[in-house]
C-alpha cells in the first residue's frame, strides 16, 4: 500500500512527508482509496509511525487524528517520542477540540424570557443614543459660546442658504397644511358645538389650538420629515465621502462649519414658520366659519380680538426655539453617525426624522404640562 505520504510495512503504518493544507485533498484521498483510516479502526495490533513526518500544520494534525483517534492522539508523546515537540503538542491540542462535542443544542428560552430581552435591549440603545444625544447638544453649545464673541467665524453665508431651504422654500407646504388642519379642526367644531347651540365658541376652539399648539407642532412636525433628514443625508453623504475627515485634516472644525450654520438657520427659520402657520390655520378656521356658519371675518376677527389674548400666541412661539435646536442637532448628530454605506445613510436617515418627531412631541406634552401649572 505505498503512496507519498503513506508506507504500510507488515503491521506498521508509517506517515511520510508534509502533512499540510496544501495536501490535504490528496491526503485525505489517500486515505480514502487505501482504506487505511478503516483498518486502523477495526485492528489493535497496527503500529503508528510519526517520525518521517517533515512538516505538520493544523490540516495534517486533524487528519492524523482522524486516523489515529482522540485518546492515541492524546498520549502522542508516549509511542511517538522522535515527534518534535511542537508537533506533539499540535496533535493534543487538536484531539482536545476533537473530544469536545461539537452538535451541543443552544440554550432555550421561553417567550416571555425573549420578549424581556428585547425590551431591555431597546432600552439600552435608546439610553445610549440619549446620552450621546445630550453629548453632541453639549459639544454644539460649547462651540456657540466659544464663537459669540468671535464674529469673523461667524459662517454668515452658509447660514442664509439654509434659511433659504429650511425655512423659505418650506413656507408653502407649511401654509398649506396648516390652512387645511384649520378648516378641519373648525368644521369639527362647529359640527359638535352646534347641537349645544354654541357655533359661535368655534372661533375660540380654532384660535386657541392653533395660537398655543397646532402652528408651531405642524410646522416641527414638517421641519422634522423635511428638513432634519436633509441634514442627515448631506453631513451622512459628507461622513461616507471622507470630506468630514478631509475638513479636520486641514485644521477646520465640524461643528462650526457645518452644524452651527444649519442650527443657526433653524432657531431663525422655524419660529417664523410658526407664526405662518398660525395665520393659515386661523385663515383656515375662518373660511369654514363663514361658508358653513354664517359668521362673517369681522365676526370673526372681533371675537378673536375680544376672547384671545397675545398670551397664547406668547406661549406656543415660545416653544419654537426649542423645537428648532432639537431638531437640528437631532438631524446633524445622525449624520455624522453614518458610517460610509448607503444603507446607512438611509437608516440614520430614517432615524433621524423619527428621533426629531418623537422628541418634539415629547417636548411639546411637557411643555402643555408646564404651562397649565403656570395657569399661563
Amino acid at each position: 500500500m505505498p503512496s507519498e505520504w503513506i508506507a504500510r510495512h507488515d503491521q506498521t503504518v508509517s506517515l511520510i512527508g508534509e502533512w499540510t493544507l496544501a495536501n490535504y485533498c490528496h491526503i485525505k484521498a489517500s486515505l480514502i482509496h487505501s482504506k487505511t483510516q478503516t483498518e486502523l479502526g477495526k485492528a489493535t495490533d497496527i503500529t503508528v509511525s510519526l517520525e518521517a513526518i517533515t512538516r505538520l500544520d493544523t490540516a495534517g494534525a486533524i487528519l492524523i487524528v482522524e486516523l489515529i483517534g482522540v485518546e492515541k492522539a492524546q498520549a502522542v508523546a508516549e509511542w511517538a517520542a522522535e515527534l518534535p515537540k511542537e508537533q506533539q503538542a499540535l496533535l493534543i491540542r487538536i484531539a482536545e477540540a476533537m473530544e469536545a462535542p461539537l452538535d451541543v443544542d443552544p440554550p432555550s428560552y421561553s417567550r416571555i424570557s425573549q420578549a424581556l430581552a428585547s425590551v431591555g435591549q431597546k432600552m439600552v440603545g435608546l439610553w445610549s443614543q440619549q446620552r450621546q444625544l445630550l453629548a453632541f447638544i453639549g459639544l454644539v453649545m460649547a462651540t456657540i459660546f466659544h464663537l459669540a464673541l468671535r464674529p469673523r467665524h461667524w459662517r454668515l453665508t452658509a447660514t442664509v442658504a439654509h434659511i433659504q431651504q429650511s425655512g423659505l422654500n418650506a413656507v408653502p407646504i407649511v401654509a398649506l397644511l396648516t390652512f387645511m388642519v384649520g378648516a378641519v379642526v373648525a368644521f369639527l367644531g362647529a359640527t359638535v358645538l352646534q347641537d349645544f347651540g354654541a357655533t359661535i365658541y368655534t372661533i375660540d376652539l380654532v384660535a386657541f389650538s392653533f395660537l398655543r399648539e397646532f402652528g408651531v407642532l405642524l410646522a416641527a412636525i414638517l421641519l422634522a420629515g423635511r428638513t432634519a433628514s436633509a441634514f442627515t443625508a448631506q453631513i451622512g453623504a459628507m461622513k461616507s465621502n471622507e470630506e468630514i475627515d478631509a475638513l479636520q485634516a486641514q485644521g477646520l472644525d465640524p461643528i462650526e462649519l457645518l452644524v452651527l450654520p444649519r442650527v443657526m438657520a433653524m432657531l431663525i427659520s422655524l419660529p417664523m414658520l410658526a407664526f405662518v402657520g398660525m395665520l393659515s390655520g386661523l385663515a383656515g378656521g375662518a373660511m369654514v366659519t363663514s361658508l358653513s356658519l354664517d359668521i362673517s371675518l369681522t365676526q370673526f376677527m372681533a371675537t378673536l380680538q375680544k376672547d384671545v389674548s397675545v398670551t397664547h400666541f406668547l406661549v406656543g412661539l415660545s416653544k419654537a426655539p426649542v423645537f428648532a435646536f432639537v431638531i437640528a442637532v437631532i438631524g446633524c448628530l445622525e449624520g455624522f453617525k453614518v458610517s460610509g454605506s448607503a444603507q446607512s445613510v438611509g437608516e440614520h436617515t430614517t432615524s433621524s426624522v423619527v428621533q426629531s418627531i418623537f422628541m418634539v412631541i415629547l417636548i411639546d406634552a411637557l411643555a402643555a404640562l408646564f404651562f397649565m401649572e403656570m395657569g399661563w
